[in-house]
């Protein structure tokens, strides 16, 4: 079976910076495939258009840029906020840390500078302006059931395997 939309998808990946060749990432070190709806938006889409025909049990490298993954920097996101902001937090260049708005929404940043008044964040995804390559393996493809289409993502490895 292939890779479509409304189809429920296994597969292993490891995810390299395609400039330094570093991995970022694997589903080894999660110790399961990871599982997806086709359709649903719930992986990058430039990683979901390029793994439409494959075949169970096929790998393949694939080439995501920047703009269909987690998409440019943007250098409005780099923003100097108060210290006072962060009592109680040992900063040091390079600290992920998170901050919470009002509406309770997370947010994620990275410490890049500060001194006694000021602290510099860059609020883009850490893999914001970076080349991906997923070495994809599919580990197996199966029709959405009706309910899991309804709802717009996999419950799981579950349902009947072909």
């Amino acid at each position: 079976m292939q890779v479509a939309k409304n189809t429920v998808v296994s597969f292993h990946y490891t995810l390299k910076d395609k400039e330094s060749g570093n991995v970022l990432d694997s589903s080894q070190t999660h110790g399961q495939p990871l599982t997806f709806l086709v359709g649903a938006g719930e992986i990058i889409p430039g990683l979901e258009s390029r793994m439409i025909g494959m075949q169970e049990g096929e790998t393949k490298s694939i080439e995501v840029p920047a703009e269909e993954a987690y998409g440019k920097r943007d250098p409005n996101l780099v923003q100097v906020a108060p210290r006072e902001y962060f009592q109680n937090i040992p900063l040091e260049k390079g600290l992920p840390v998170q901050a919470q708005t009002p509406e309770g929404q997370v947010i994620n940043m990275i410490v890049l500078d500060f001194d006694e008044n000021s602290v510099t964040v860059d609020m883009n995804h850490p893999l914001a302006g970076v080349d991906l390559v997923f070495d994809v393996e599919i580990v197996s493809v199966r029709e959405a059931t009706p309910d899991e289409v309804l709802h717009r993502h996999a419950h799981g490895p579950g349902g009947h395997q072909h």
